[in-house]
Order: structure tokens, then sequence, then C-alpha cells
């Protein structure tokens, strides 16, 4: 069997930068356990698998490691790819996931994703956390799928060091770690162990915890959101209530064609 395979850069205007994601559309799902393989062998954070149904889409994400309930950066990716490759020529996206219907909207070369609200609740910091941060936050928060560190400044966020085997015991995705920024609303990184991603480049999930917390903590509705990993990305944020809206852009890396036996 031969399957088509895009890779793009989400989050970012050119590629090397932003988080890449590999997309590959299908008209039928193939054996879960064939797009687990498909997504070790791409060994990239996501790897995004859309199938047409009616006028809208199933989506489903999957790490090298397992099948994830929520991704941002690949659901850009995958809108970026339909827009720009296969000829999707509709304003808006709607994307059927195992978080809910997810909606995808094109403003020039932006690209404006919808997503859940998590308005996380502040939790005693835990040794365990201290020890999996390598630090001293000054809160902690639990999300549905992230625990939020919140520390003094950004350049603790960008000295952190964790220790991922600790961070291994939290039992969440992740590890959300965010401050104030200097040129920025607020800049984070995000840490899934759990998830066989030590560092995630960019993290759309993220952001739904981290847009409510900054909207309250900064008393604004529209946020700019960089994500100080490596590679880096920049985000337009906005809160909706319980949905929250991320925009960003996005580059293709790659065309091309993958080969398999069923």
């Amino acid at each position: 069997m031969k399957l088509s395979i895009y890779q793009a850069d989400a989050f970012t205007e050119k590629v090397f930068g932003g988080n890449p994601a590999a997309i590959i559309p299908l008209q039928e799902w193939l054996p879960e356990e064939v797009m687990q393989n498909i997504a070790a062998e791409n060994n990239l954070s996501e790897t995004a698998f859309f199938v047409p149904k009616q006028n809208d889409f199933e989506l489903r994400w999957f790490t090298p490691a397992v099948e994830v309930d929520l991704c941002g950066h690949a659901t850009l990716a995958s809108a970026h790819i339909l827009f720009n490759h296969l000829n999707y020529d509709q304003p808006e996206i709607r994307f059927q996931t195992r978080s809910g219907l997810l909606t995808v909207k094109r403003n020039g070369e932006w690209i404006t994703i919808n997503f859940p609200a998590d308005y996380a609740e502040k939790i005693e910091i835990s040794p365990l956390i201290q020890t999996a941060l390598q630090t001293q936050p000054l809160e902690v928060y639990k999300g549905r799928l992230d625990y939020l560190a919140v520390l003094p400044s950004s350049s603790g966020v960008l000295q952190l060091t964790p220790d991922f085997s600790a961070m291994k015991e939290l039992g969440q995705r992740g590890v959300i770690v965010t401050s104030q920024g200097d040129d920025v609303d607020f800049v984070s990184r995000y840490f899934a162990p759990n998830a066989g991603i030590n560092e995630d480049p960019v993290t759309g999930s993220a952001h739904c915890v981290l847009i409510p917390y900054w909207s309250i903590m900064l008393k604004k509705d529209e946020l700019i959101a960089r994500q100080v990993s490596n590679r880096g990305g920049y985000l337009k944020c906005k809160l909706l209530g319980n949905r929250v809206e991320m925009s960003g852009r996005a580059a293709t890396f790659l065309t091309g064609e993958i080969v398999i036996a069923l």
C-alpha cells in the first residue's frame, strides 16, 4: 500500500522552526497498530491521520509511543496541508476528534484553531514536582491532562533542566512551565516524557491551560505567547469563555509517499 505523507512545521513562518508534524491523509482508517508503527517510524512528536466524513474530517494524533487525546500543532499542520496541498477551498475545517469538535479557520497566512479551554486548579507544591523540575515554582496547577508550574522569570523557564525520570512519576501527560514574558505576554516550555516526548517544541494543547491562566493573571483576553524551546514558536491567543483560539503559521517541509504492507 502506498500513502501520501506530508511534513509541516507549525507555529512558525519558516522551516526548521516551530513544531514538525507528519500528516497522512486517508480514505478509511488503517489498523491502529499500523498507525502507531508509522508514527514510531516517523519519530516526530506527532503524526496526524485524517479521514473525510461527510462535510467534516475525523482526526487522530499519535506520538512515537501512544495515541493522544489532543494535539494543537498537528491540527494546525493538518489544516495547512488541506488548505495548501489538497485543494480544500472552504473557509473552515471541522475536525471530529477524541476531544470533540475542533474548528480551524484560515486568516491569510495565519491559521486559527479553536480548542476547549482548561481552567486548571491550584494544588500544593509536592516534593516530587520540585524534584522533577529541579527548581522551586511559585505555584502549581493541575489541568485535565497536564500540570502547570509557574516560575518567577522567563530566564528561569529558559534555563530549566528537568529530571525526566522523576517527571514520569507525576502521572499526568506532562508538565507545562511558564512565566510572564519580556517581549510577549507569557513564555512556556512543555515536557511530556510519559508520552514519549521529553520536550515538545511548540504545544498547542498546553495553551488550553496557559491561555485561561494568563488571561486571568493579566486581565486581558487577547495574548501573545512564545514557546521557548530550541526551535521556538509564536502564537496569537484569545480566550473565549470555555474555548480558546490559537493562531499560528506553518511551513511545508516535505511531501512524499510511504510504502507499507498490510
